[in-house]
């Protein structure tokens, strides 16, 4: 902290430098102003460290979530198992049917990824169709796994045993509005596996709220869906204590076309609005809300404003846990789960090897606001072939540098106290909370979102930013500048195609139609359509938990189709504020 008198020293020495040092060196140029800005303490005047930053592990966590990430020799030895940066057996993988990710999984393992599935779903399945509605052709399989019924479920966790038990590893799903019955089903198969259910770890995505604002893979309207996230918080804190119940995610948003204030204040309002509703389960806020995870907050290529939007989001977040909501526990008050400026929303299909430098620039962020700094998404990933193992290796390879080579890992917030970063940190902070008060006059996040707010926000930003490219105001390299002839089409020199091939799509679609049939000609259909009644009935009563009788179903080879059409008939199917 700086005394009045000291500031006024550097003010006046601010106004000299500016009228000699500096426009000397702007004549040079033939500029009447300068392009590149300089902090000093007058920009961060109100800095109080222990309210600012404070230290790492603890309130506000501006610092880092923990006192210490990892120890040097854990890092290294993970990083030794590591397969990729996002490792298929461990990361974001699924595709085909349920015998084709199973036997994809396995293969996996023989390379020595030995972690748990983060499964993607296809398309029907996020949003609650059957691989036979005619709404799902062309789409079995094709962005991710088809899963119909509790078989299929089986079938892909027959990679997974031994060694790799259910209660040995953490399974992930990115799945939103059909989270609960892709639960249900873990818990069917657990059950059979004789493993109790306070043994279970894993994370559902299950952050329906961003759906409506940013991917679309919503089936019920909000309030109903906002019920069904309220039975996953309850259900999962009395009976699978060690089951993360939500990773709320600004990724999506972000990639949507969401400035840095508009991902922070709307990714918070929607995680405010999943709180509410454990709360209103009846659930203390510190019996659940350690169990919620964040999903990263994207990013661009604007690495000083995405680091200062980082450790503006642990303080807001940090803020709202103790002192909007009561929190007790510190761990209430983290915002944790995976972190890191970087997104898909970086990379390029254009010389698609300078994604590995975008990569690189990403980590190096990450590194800087406390998170482990890795390698960005695949370099060919934009190219639509999912991840190559050449693409995987390279990512580890860039993390591995930068934590064994560079020591990147070695500092905590080594920007702390910086001039700039404390006040770009507070700037991005301040235009965050005025959007957060214009959604909380609203009445909150999901009011917000039925009456469009955020997707017009978002929308607008979207179009900005596109116009930008498209005027040269924003540069791209290898997209809208740097492209003449002379330039290179730098490519690598082999790609490794994703094992799903397009050519075969039919092919999967088939197989998985005759796999769904024969599921329903063998099943007790009468015993289905008791259950699908009795689950209706219950969707009636507010105050139901449906993962029972969800569970219930599951456990007859109910479909997915089925079920969600069962709760459309009380819930009804939501229509997007632009159709209404």
């Amino acid at each position: 902290m700086y005394t009045e008198d000291e500031l006024k020293e550097i003010e006046a020495r601010r106004k000299q430098w500016e009228e000699g040092t500096l426009k000397e060196s702007l004549k040079r140029f033939n500029l009447t102003e300068s392009p590149v800005k300089f902090y000093t303490p007058l920009d961060a005047k109100n800095f109080n460290f222990l309210e600012k930053v404070g230290f790492p592990g603890e309130y506000p966590f501006v610092a880092g979530k923990y006192a210490v990430t990892m120890p040097p020799g854990m890092i290294t030895m993970g990083l030794e198992m590591a397969g990729g940066g996002r490792a298929p057996a461990g990361g974001y993988s699924g595709y085909g049917t349920s015998e084709d990710t199973r036997d994809f999984y396995k293969n996996m393992q023989t390379m020595g990824m030995l972690t748990g599935p983060n499964i993607a779903f296809d398309l029907p399945t996020q949003i609650g169709y059957d691989s036979d509605d005619p709404r799902s052709r062309g789409e079995v399989g094709k962005v991710g796994v088809a899963v119909d019924t509790l078989q299929d479920f089986e079938t892909i966790y027959e990679a997974f045993s031994g060694p790799l038990e259910l209660d040995r590893m953490s399974s992930n799903w990115t799945i939103n509005g059909m989270t609960n019955v892709i639960l249900a089903m873990y818990i069917a198969l657990a059950e059979k596996r004789g493993i109790p259910l306070d043994k279970l770890r894993g994370t559902p995505q299950n952050d329906i709220l961003k759906e409506f604002i940013a991917r679309g893979t919503y089936t019920f309207p909000p309030k109903p869906s906002m019920r069904m996230t309220r039975d996953t918080i309850e259900y999962c804190t009395k009976y699978m204590p060690n089951m993360n119940t939500i990773s709320i995610s600004g990724y999506h948003i972000r990639e949507a076309g969401a400035t840095q204030a508009q991902v922070l204040a709307f990714t918070l309002s929607n995680g405010m609005a999943f709180v509410q509703e454990g709360i209103n389960a009846g659930l203390d806020v510190d019996s659940f809300m350690p169990r919620m995870t964040f999903l990263n907050f994207g990013g661009t290529m604007e690495i000083y404003k995405e680091i200062a939007l980082y450790r503006a989001l642990r303080r807001v977040w940090a803020k709202i846990m103790r002192e909007r909501f009561g929190a007790k526990n510190p761990r209430s008050w983290m915002l944790r789960g995976i972190g890191g400026p970087f997104g898909c929303s970086v990379t390029t299909k254009q010389r698609p090897l300078n994604n590995l430098t975008r990569g690189v620039i990403g980590g190096f962020a990450s590194a800087l606001v406390g998170e482990m700094p890795v390698g960005g998404a695949p370099f060919d990933e934009p190219l639509g072939l999912g991840h190559s193992l050449e693409g995987m290796q390279l990512t580890i390879d860039a993390a591995r540098i930068m934590i064994c080579e560079s020591k990147m890992t070695e500092v905590a917030d080594p920007l702390a106290g910086s001039y700039f970063f404390e006040a770009l940190t507070d700037e991005v902070e301040e235009e965050g909370w005025a959007l957060i008060d214009k959604i909380d006059e609203m009445g909150g996040a999901v009011t917000a979102i039925e009456n469009g707010f955020p997707q017009r926000e978002v929308a607008k930003s979207a179009h900005e930013w596109q116009r930008q490219i498209e005027t040269g105001d924003r540069i791209v390299v290898g997209v809208n500048r740097f492209c003449g002839e002379h330039e290179l089409e730098v490519m690598p020199n082999t790609i490794v195609e994703h094992p799903y091939d397009p050519n075969k799509r039919d092919e999967a679609e088939v197989k998985q139609l005759a796999r769904l049939q024969k599921v329903k000609d063998e099943r007790d259909n009468g015993a289905v359509q008791a259950s699908l009644n009795r689950l209706k009935e219950a969707a009636q009563d507010e105050k139901v938990n449906l993962i029972p009788p969800i569970l219930e179903s599951v456990k007859l080879y109910a479909s997915i189709g089925e079920i969600s059409g069962t709760l459309k008939e009380v819930f009804g199917a939501y229509e997007s504020y632009a159709s209404i």
